[in-house]
C-alpha cells in the first residue's frame, strides 16, 4: 500500500513539474470568486461567472473534458473545451489530479441533459493535491480514518461538512435566543485554582508564574453564580469544559457547554426557557420540529409542551408502588430480576445503598428509555448538592434532568442561595476533603444572592440530537482519540 501511495505522489510531483514549466504556480494567489451556492441561485444563461473550488471528478474526452467542483458550498459541472481554451491553458488542464484546488472564469451553460454548468475561458491553479483522495472522493470508509483525518473526511463527505455548518448554525441561533431574552454573554475562567459546580475529575496542571497548582475547569457553574451575586441577573456562557475521565459514544474529555442563570428565576422559569430555545433552533436551523435520530430513524418531536414527571413516579411505574418501603436485600434481588446487573456494596460519599440502588435503577432501565422530551424532576438532595430543597420535601431538590432520546441533555435547578445550606452540602459532598469546598463562592452567597433558575445544556449532545447522529464524535471536529 505504502509503494502505490508514493507512485501516486511522485505521479502529481511530475504533474506539477510540467505545471510549471507551463507557467503555473502550483500554490497560487488569492483568487475573487463567487460561491457556486450563488452561482446556481443566480443562474443566467450566458452570464459570466468566476468560482474557486477542488476537482471532484475529471472525465476527460479529447476536445471536451469535463470536471465537478466542489467548493464547500455546492457542486458545479466544469466544461473544458479545446476551441474556448488557449494552447497552454488546455495542456495544463491535461496534468490536473483529483483534489487539486483550481479557480475558473467562464460562462454559465445547460447542457442538453439540462445540467447547470460553467463553460472555461481562464483558469488558474491555486493548489496542486499531492496525496491520493480516498476511494476517487467517495469518502473515508474507516469511521476511526474520518475522525482522525478530519480534513479529508470533510473534502469528501458533503454530509459530514453540512453537519458541521448546522452546528455553527445552532450555536449562533441559541446566542440570538438568549440576546432577545434578555440575556448577557459573558466568558470565566477556564484555567482555575479549584474545579467545582460538578463531581468531575479535573485535568491537572502547574501555573509557573504563580508557581501554582491548577486545574482545567469542570463547569463554569460558581463564576457564573458570583455574577448573578454581582448584579448581573441574567447571564449565559457558551463555552469548552474538561473532565479527566472516560471516552464513549456520549461522552467527549473536552466539551462544549451552554450554561444560563437568571436572578429571580426558578427551575421552571429553566424550563419555559428549554421549550422556547429547542424549538426555536428547529424552526430556524433544522426547518422541522420532528427529527429522526439514529440509525433507526427514531421520530422525536420537539413541540411542547415536553412531559414533566417526578423521579420517584418513574422508579414506581418500573418497579412497583412498594419499592421505596421494601427492604434493601428484596430491592436488590428485584432490580437484578429486571436487568438491572449490579455490585452489592453500592455506598459512595455517605450515599445509602438503598439511593444508590435506585439510581442504578433509573440508569441503567428507565433513563434510556425516555425517548421523547422529558422533565424528570424532584430528585435526591444528595445527588444535587448546588441545589434548593423542595418546599414539601426537603429530602427531594427542586431540579429538573432534560432527558430525550435515552439521554440526558440538560439540568436545571432551582439554585441553593442559603450560604448555610450550601456550606453544609458541600461538606457532605466533600467529605473529609475540606479542602474541596470553595471558600470564595461561599462568601459570594453570603454577600446575597437572589432566587435564580439556572441551567446546563451539554451542546455536542444537542446538536447530535438536532442532526440525527446518535455518537458524539460525528459532532466533534476533532475529538479526543488515542494515539495512533
Amino acid at each position: 500500500m505504502e509503494v502505490e501511495t508514493n507512485e501516486y505522489r511522485e505521479n502529481r510531483l511530475a504533474a506539477m513539474a510540467e505545471l510549471e514549466k507551463l507557467g503555473f504556480r502550483p500554490y497560487g494567489r488569492a483568487y475573487p470568486h463567487d460561491d457556486l451556492a450563488k452561482i446556481r441561485e443566480e443562474f443566467e444563461e450566458g452570464k459570466e461567472v468566476s468560482a474557486a473550488g477542488r476537482l471532484l471528478m475529471i472525465r476527460r474526452m479529447g476536445k471536451m473534458n469535463f470536471c465537478t467542483m466542489n467548493d464547500g458550498t455546492d457542486r458545479f459541472q466544469l466544461i473544458f473545451k479545446r476551441d474556448e481554451l488557449d494552447e497552454r491553458l488546455f495542456a495544463g488542464f491535461k496534468q490536473l489530479h483529483l483534489g487539486d484546488i483550481i479557480g475558473v472564469k467562464g460562462v454559465s451553460f445547460t447542457t442538453q441533459r439540462g445540467e447547470k454548468s460553467i463553460v472555461v475561458k481562464e483558469w488558474e491553479l491555486l493548489a496542486k493535491a499531492l496525496e491520493q483522495p480516498p476511494e476517487k472522493f467517495h469518502g473515508l470508509t474507516d469511521q476511526e480514518e474520518r475522525y482522525r483525518r478530519r480534513y479529508v473526511d470533510l473534502m469528501t463527505n458533503d454530509e459530514s461538512r453540512n453537519r458541521f455548518f448546522t452546528r455553527s448554525k445552532i450555536l449562533a441561533e441559541t446566542r440570538k435566543y438568549l440576546w432577545s431574552k434578555g440575556f448577557n454573554e459573558v466568558e470565566t475562567p477556564i484555567l482555575q485554582s479549584q474545579a467545582g459546580g460538578a463531581a468531575a475529575k479535573p485535568f491537572e496542571t502547574h501555573f509557573n508564574a504563580l508557581d501554582q497548582h491548577m486545574v482545567l475547569r469542570i463547569a463554569p457553574e460558581l463564576y457564573l453564580k458570583r455574577l448573578i451575586v454581582g448584579g448581573m441577573n441574567k447571564v449565559f456562557e457558551l463555552g469548552k469544559d474538561f473532565r479527566n475521565e472516560g471516552i464513549d459514544r456520549s461522552h467527549n474529555p473536552e466539551f462544549t457547554v451552554l450554561e444560563v442563570y437568571e436572578a429571580y428565576g426558578d427551575r421552571k422559569s429553566m424550563e419555559n426557557i428549554i421549550e422556547g430555545l429547542i424549538p426555536h433552533l428547529c424552526d430556524t436551523v433544522i426547518g422541522t420540529r420532528k427529527i429522526e435520530y439514529g440509525e433507526a430513524k427514531e421520530i422525536i418531536d420537539f413541540t411542547p409542551p415536553y412531559r414533566r414527571v417526578a423521579y420517584s413516579d418513574l422508579v414506581k411505574e418500573k418497579m412497583g408502588d412498594d419499592w421505596f418501603d421494601l427492604p434493601f436485600e428484596t430491592q436488590l434481588e428485584k432490580a437484578k430480576a429486571k436487568g438491572a446487573e449490579t455490585e452489592t456494596n453500592l455506598e459512595l460519599d455517605g450515599i445509602s445503598d438503598t439511593l444508590m440502588l435506585t439510581h442504578e435503577v433509573y440508569d441503567k432501565l428507565i433513563e434510556k428509555n425516555l425517548r421523547q422530551p422529558t422533565f424528570v424532576t424532584r430528585l435526591p438532595h444528595e445527588f444535587v448538592p448546588l441545589a434548593k430543597a423542595c418546599e414539601d420535601d426537603p429530602k427531594l431538590v427542586d431540579v429538573f434532568e432534560f432527558v430525550v432520546g435515552g439521554r440526558e441533555l440538560c439540568p436545571g435547578y432551582t439554585e441553593q442561595n442559603n450560604p448555610l445550606e450550601q456550606r453544609k452540602a458541600l461538606e457532605n459532598q466533600a467529605g473529609e476533603d475540606t479542602e474541596k469546598i470553595d471558600e470564595d463562592f461561599i462568601s459570594a452567597l453570603e454577600c446575597g444572592m437572589p432566587p435564580t433558575g439556572g441551567l446546563g445544556i451539554g451542546v455536542d449532545r444537542l446538536v447530535m440530537l438536532l442532526t440525527g447522529v446518535d455518537g458524539i464524535r460525528d459532532v466533534v471536529l476533532f475529538p479526543q482519540m488515542k494515539k495512533a
